[in-house]
């Protein structure tokens, strides 16, 4: 099966998001793992954590999310060691999207790799491009955050409650806000 498309879609360009039936399929083999792992009783630990290793692209050490959740591909989700996600959280990974080691991420965030050109034709074409998230080791994330495509989130950062995250934030600062700006170092 042609690979174009997706090759496309992890090396940044504009790629047929909507239209590729590779993709779609793609996308609806982690749904339907994603299905079941939100279906779960919360008793029922190590499965969801067995359902999630299946579905992740790495998963260093221990983790925890907790359902909902919701993901596009999950092969471009990387955690790194003593991860926690609270409920309601979204990834749209179609391309990497990187937590270091110690991240806490509070309910209703998101993190969107995804993006959309302002040419209408494109865009009704189903076309999109992704632009990979990185997030560093001892990170907070407040609640009601959404970080956008090509963002880099420096270590030991704590992003405040409802930001929208544009652009990087450097290292050791929190930041607040819409757009999310540093307020201060930390």
């Amino acid at each position: 099966m042609d690979c174009e498309e997706k090759d496309k879609m992890l090396r940044g360009e504009l790629y047929d998001a909507n239209y590729d039936s590779r993709l779609i399929a793609e996308r609806k083999a982690c749904k339907t793992v994603l299905h079941e792992i939100n279906a779960l009783s919360p008793e029922d630990d190590e499965r969801r954590y067995d359902l999630f290793r299946e579905i992740l692209g790495a998963a260093h050490g221990q983790f925890i999310i907790e359902s909902p959740f919701h993901c596009d591909y999950g092969y471009n989700i990387e955690l790194g060691e003593n991860f926690y996600m609270n409920v309601n959280c979204v990834i749209l990974d179609e391309a990497k999207v990187r937590f270091g080691d110690n991240v806490f991420i509070a309910p209703n965030c998101a993190f969107y790799t995804a993006g959309h050109p302002l040419d209408v034709a494109q865009r009704n074409k189903g076309l999109e491009y992704a632009k990979p998230i990185t997030v560093g080791h001892n990170v907070w994330i407040g609640g009601n955050v959404v970080v956008l495509p090509g963002v880099t989130i420096g270590d030991n950062c704590v992003i405040g409650a409802g930001s929208v995250v544009v652009k990087d934030i450097p290292a050791n600062t929190l930041a607040v806000g819409n757009p999310c700006k540093a307020i201060r170092k930390i």
